[in-house]
């Protein structure tokens, strides 16, 4: 399923800034140094500020001209789809086709729900049919759709994305629910806070999900978002990983450190990343983790140390275009196991 280990890719999730100049600065910097796409998380309330996440994607796109811009991921059950699908179609039309369109659940921010007006626990159907929103509305015209919670007769979104099909749809998470919904829905899947074991069992578990669905997995994506800090040794990178973290989420990332961190000098870091490839990962999102003043020092040492050991040959122009896939099968009848992390892949 993933595709050969020498086309490992790598993206950089910026920290939040509120600076609009740092934030220009920033993803100028991430396309120069060679990285083949830019991301944001998302989330309508949170413990810091945080710019709105397609808002600041069409930032980052309005500055870059060839790498991939993402979200990883979006809180879809949080919006009306009709609504994103028009801003997704217009920002990947906008931007050449460039648009990766990770979503989640999210969760684990109650008040989030509230605001919104959406119930916690209807999280894992809204996005299901979501999704199925998103794709009726991205490639036919006119459209029609009748679901749970959106229905509509013979209405267009135009322009439409610039991709075949739509923007490439990742799904974020890490419950059997997740891992289900991205092999019957998803044309990629992205983890967050798990061993390189668990990984391992995911990609197993969304092949056996998909096989089960009649569904080929052909061009599907397998992404990791991680935490990275590279430092004189392990002992001072993990001290700023833990320092930031914490802050950054209001809550103690200490005890989250040596299981999940990549961190520690480049060549521990390698080695992290390397047990992650062996599992099954073709795609890294790395948040590039340190105090803010020093995040182009990391990003700068992950594009000189990091990045070259994976590389035989510079980044594509674009990534291919995906293949339009068939979703089938019956929906889940809940998210399960959502904890802190899955859909909290902020900033």
């Amino acid at each position: 399923m993933p595709f050969p280990a020498d086309q490992v890719r790598f993206g950089a999730n910026l920290a939040p800034h509120p600076d609009p100049a740092e934030q220009f600065a920033l993803a100028e910097r991430v396309e120069a140094l060679g990285f083949d796409s830019l991301w944001c998380g998302d989330h309508i309330l949170f413990n810091i500020p945080l710019y709105e996440s397609l808002t600041l994607l069409s930032f980052y796109a309005a500055h870059t001209r060839r790498i991939r811009v993402g979200t990883c991921v979006y809180l879809l059950a949080l919006r009306h789809p009709t609504v994103v699908a028009k801003i997704t179609a217009t920002l990947d039309a906008l931007s050449g086709g460039r648009l990766i369109f990770g979503v989640g659940v999210g969760g684990e921010i109650l008040k989030e729900f509230e605001a919104c007006g959406i119930p916690h626990t209807e999280r894992g159907a809204r996005v299901n049919e979501g999704i199925e929103v998103l794709r009726t509305l991205w490639t036919q015209a006119p459209a029609s759709f009748s679901g749970r919670f959106v229905k509509f007769e013979g209405v267009s979104i135009d322009p439409k994305p610039a991709q075949p099909g739509g923007p490439p749809i990742w799904i974020g998470g890490r419950s059997d629910a997740a891992l289900q919904r991205a092999a019957r829905l998803g044309d990629g899947w992205v983890s967050y806070v798990v061993t390189a074991d668990r990984y391992r069992q995911s990609v197993e578990k969304i092949k056996a999900a998909a096989d089960a669905a009649g569904r080929s997995l052909d061009g599907f994506e397998t992404a990791h978002l991680t935490f990275i800090t590279i430092g004189k040794d392990y002992e001072t990178a993990k001290a700023a990983w833990v320092k930031r973290l914490t802050k950054r989420y209001n809550q103690d990332f200490g005890p989250l450190a040596d299981r999940y961190g990549f961190i520690g000098t480049p060549a521990q870091c390698i080695e992290q990343i390397e047990r992650f490839i062996e599992a099954g990962c073709r795609y890294f999102v790395l948040n590039a983790i340190s105090e803010v003043p020093d995040e182009a020092e990391q990003l700068e040492r992950l594009a000189s140390e990091i990045l070259p050991h994976f590389r035989k040959n510079p980044p594509h122009p674009t990534s291919p275009p995906h293949p339009t896939l068939s979703p089938r099968g019956g929906e889940d009848k809940g998210e399960g196991g959502v904890g802190r992390g899955e859909g909290h892949m902020s900033g």
